[in-house]
C-alpha cells in the first residue's frame, strides 16, 4: 500500500472507525484509540492517538493482510495541503526518522486541520 520508495499511497476516503476497529483491534495496545479510518481500494490507514497503522490486503482472498506500524514517535516533520477550488483532494507529508517522507492523499472535503491538530500534538 505504502511505496516507500516512491512515498505515494492510494487516495483516501474516510470510512467509520468501526471499520478501522475491526480489522486492527487484535493489534492495538491497552488504551490505545482509533482517531480515524480510511480507505483506499482494499487497503486501508488507521490513525490512532499512539501510530498510524497502515494495512495492505494481499492476494486474491484478501485473507493476507500486512499491518505497518508508523509511530508518531519517529515523526520528524510534517505538512499539510489543504483543498482548493479546483483541487479538491488534500494531503499530508509525514517525514520519518529513517524513513523518509510518507504522503497521504485525501478524496473530497476531508478536515485535513483537524488531523493535522491531533497529530501535532502527538508529535511537537
Amino acid at each position: 500500500m505504502i511505496d516507500f520508495q516512491n512515498s505515494a499511497l492510494f487516495k483516501l476516503t474516510v470510512v467509520d472507525n468501526k471499520t478501522g476497529s475491526d480489522l486492527c483491534s487484535p493489534i492495538l495496545v491497552d488504551g490505545e484509540k482509533i482517531i480515524a479510518s480510511f480507505k483506499a481500494i482494499r487497503d486501508m490507514v488507521i490513525f490512532t492517538d499512539k501510530r498510524i497503522i497502515s494495512v495492505n490486503v494481499q492476494g486474491l482472498t484478501g485473507t493476507k493482510k500486512d499491518f505497518t506500524t508508523l509511530p508518531y514517535s519517529k515523526v520528524q516533520a510534517f505538512s499539510v495541503e489543504t483543498a482548493g477550488t479546483f483541487d479538491l483532494d488534500c494531503e499530508l507529508d509525514l517525514f520519518f526518522t529513517g524513513l523518509g517522507k510518507v504522503r497521504f492523499e485525501f478524496k473530497g472535503s476531508f478536515d485535513i486541520k483537524t488531523l493535522s491538530r491531533l497529530i501535532g500534538s502527538y508529535v511537537l
